[in-house]
């Protein structure tokens, strides 16, 4: 009998699972027989996290174990961290020393918060990156309740001010008067001169606004020098107390993409074509933060769930495809949307690549909280009919 085929998938972020989901269910359409092909998930964490809300005070639904979605898909899954690709051998090694061949890989490993060598910043800073970073932050802000009340305890520095940097300095405040007895106090730093810099001119005001009725000041145009235990020092020399420091600040592609002999964009992300295939190297899909896709005539994909979903959708349904000599389907997405949580003051939706605001305040936050809580989410009945729809290469409608 024939050795089985192989396909890795090297994560289980958005892009990593919806590749698996795909893979599995492109098995089924072309009715390829049980036992030919194994597809195997490597993941460092045996979960399926939505990273997206751990900027969120509960945490409660951001963690969903892989076997109640790959189990049922018949995809297995081994909780191990990827440390080598070589794919000149078809083989990846991973850090308990075992070694993987693999037909077809799909590199899905995502990205990280990128932590620059600021003195301090490994000790003191925190962040919201990984489920794991979240949970240290809550049960750091619960331990400050043990605490004598003083300014510096109810005080939270947030160090970037894009998107996620925004998110969790608006939830910030709220978080701290249910925990504290201080009046709470939260600085958002960033290095640009304006907060939401990728988020363009329509849509600054209304983040400026919700700012400011959140009761959020803003350091901006500085960066950081020094964390501390107690606070920190900004490059304009001013000094801030706080307890807590928060870093948001800039996203790298897994270090795993070094591991292919490609040229990487500013980000660390590879080069794929419309198939999802990394330009260049065989073999090799690539989805999600650690790709740049093209998305139209114009834009490359951006690191988010938005396009890291279809992404992997697609690359599961193509590297089966390609693996038997199928057709592939090229991958392009003709609209842009981002929603922004602005806590209490609701939320921003806009389309477009220039970020134009169609709708504001509570009806945004509706649709923000119809995203985090339902959209983003696999079917959790553990059906796998259930799961191999969901994974179908096609397009949701804008949100």
């Amino acid at each position: 009998m024939a050795d089985k085929l192989a396909v890795l998938i090297i994560g289980s972020g958005f892009a990593g699972l919806w590749a698996a989901l795909g893979a599995a269910r492109r098995l089924d359409e072309l009715a390829v027989p049980a036992g030919t092909v194994d597809v195997t998930v490597l993941s460092a964490t045996p979960f399926h996290d939505i990273r997206v809300r751990n900027y969120e005070a509960d945490l409660s639904a951001c963690r969903i174990p892989l076997a109640e979605l790959l189990d049922p898909a018949g995809v297995a899954h081994t909780a191990t961290e990827v440390t080598a690709i070589d794919a000149g051998t078809r083989t990846v090694r991973t850090a308990d020393g075992a070694t993987y061949g693999y037909d077809r890989l799909v590199l899905a490993s995502g990205s990280r918060v990128l932590r620059p060598a600021v003195p301090g910043l490994q000790e003191f800073g925190f962040d919201v990156d990984t489920y794991d970073g979240a949970v240290e932050l809550q049960r750091h802000l619960q331990r400050l309740a043990d605490r004598a009340p003083a300014p510096a305890t109810s005080t939270v520095v947030v160090v970037g001010a894009g998107l996620t940097g925004i998110e969790t300095a608006c939830e910030l405040p709220n978080r701290l008067r249910a925990l504290l007895s201080g009046d709470p106090r939260v600085i958002l730093v960033d290095r640009n001169p304006l907060v939401g810099s990728d988020m363009g001119a329509s849509a600054r005001p209304v983040i400026e606004k919700a700012l400011l009725d959140n009761g959020i000041e803003t350091r901006t145009g500085v960066g950081v020098d020094v964390v501390s235990r107690n606070g920190v020092t900004l490059s304009s020399g001013e000094q801030l107390e706080a307890a807590t420091v928060v870093w948001c600040a800039g996203m790298r592609a897994s270090s795993l993409t070094e591991q292919l002999p490609v040229e990487r964009d500013r980000s660390g992300r590879v080069p794929v074509d419309d198939y999802l295939r990394v330009i260049g190297v065989g073999s090799v899909f690539a989805a999600g933060d650690v790709a740049a896709a093209r998305m139209d005539d114009e834009h490359l994909s951006v690191m988010s769930c938005q396009h890291g979903r279809p992404m992997g959708r697609y690359a599961g349904y193509n590297v089966i495809s390609d693996l038997f000599g199928e057709p592939m389907r090229a991958l392009r997405i003709p609209w842009y949307v981002t929603v922004l949580d602005l806590g209490p003051a609701g939320a921003v939706y806009t389309e477009g690549w220039d970020r134009v605001v169609v709708a504001t305040g509570a009806d945004a936050k509706t649709t923000k909280q119809t995203i985090n809580s339902k959209r983003i989410y696999p079917p959790l009945t553990g059906i796998r009919a259930e799961l191999l729809a969901a994974a179908a290469p096609e397009l949701q409608a804008r949100p």
